[in-house]
């Protein structure tokens, strides 16, 4: 007689029936459809949206000025060393990336709710009632956005002059950071007092970092030792 082959080794199907997925297709926009529901009955919406128009442009701002500080930071050579300074600058995009979001919503709030128009929020000082105050949020958006593109084109800014450009297009971030601060404190409805504190805070935290950068790039370098040249 001849050895018996081997057994064929039966495999446990790890799919997933089809006749069990089924029944939660269905179910699922069902279940979503229904909590929308309960969301908008409860009044959570409105109450989101009120918060976002008055909050998303504080939230902008402070991102905004984090990513100013961190930029800062991510320029001293006196006490970060190099893999500082490199996770600074990964903080400075990364609270840039924020900023941004946070202004797109701000800038999408206040027009789905009437406060402004789409007109006045793309063309500065296009603003029937507050075109001042209004035209200084929309520079100071099109300045962070102009920063915030040739910061993610750094590479292609070679050579001196082309460096000397970058640098001064980067530069112009302080500009919409102040028509900013202007823009939060005067075009909306007067400020709430931790709004106001908030606004300070950022106002010292950017003056007190900047110069502190000035006050080192005026300091000579340290000569090295003859011996180690």
């Amino acid at each position: 007689m001849s050895a018996p082959g081997p057994r064929a080794r039966h495999r446990p199907n790890s799919a997933p029936r089809a006749g069990r997925r089924l029944p939660l297709r269905p179910a699922l926009p069902a279940a979503l459809l229904l909590f929308l529901a309960v969301l908008a009955r409860s009044g959570a919406a409105e109450r989101t949206a009120d918060f976002l128009d008055f909050g998303a442009g504080v939230l902008a701002l402070v991102a905004l000025t984090g990513t100013v500080l961190w930029g800062l930071a991510a320029t001293d050579r006196r006490v970060l060393s190099s893999g500082h300074r490199l996770l600074a600058q990964a903080v400075h995009r990364g609270t840039g990336v924020a900023g941004l979001g946070f202004l797109a919503l701000h800038i999408v709030v206040k027009v789905a709710r009437g406060q402004t128009t789409g007109r006045a929020a793309a063309l500065p000082f296009a603003d029937g009632v507050r075109p001042v105050l209004i035209g200084l949020g929309t520079l100071a958006g099109y300045g962070f956005l102009a920063v915030a593109v040739t910061g993610a084109a750094r590479t292609a800014f070679t050579g001196r002059t082309a460096a000397g450009w970058w640098r001064a297009l980067h530069m112009a971030a302080y500009l919409a950071w102040g028509a900013a601060l202007v823009h939060g404190l005067r075009a909306g409805r007067p400020a709430a007092g931790w709004v106001t504190a908030a606004y300070a805070l950022c106002v010292a935290a950017a003056a007190t970092a900047l110069a502190y950068r000035l006050r080192s790039g005026r300091r000579p370098a340290r000569r090295a030792p003859e011996g180690r040249r």
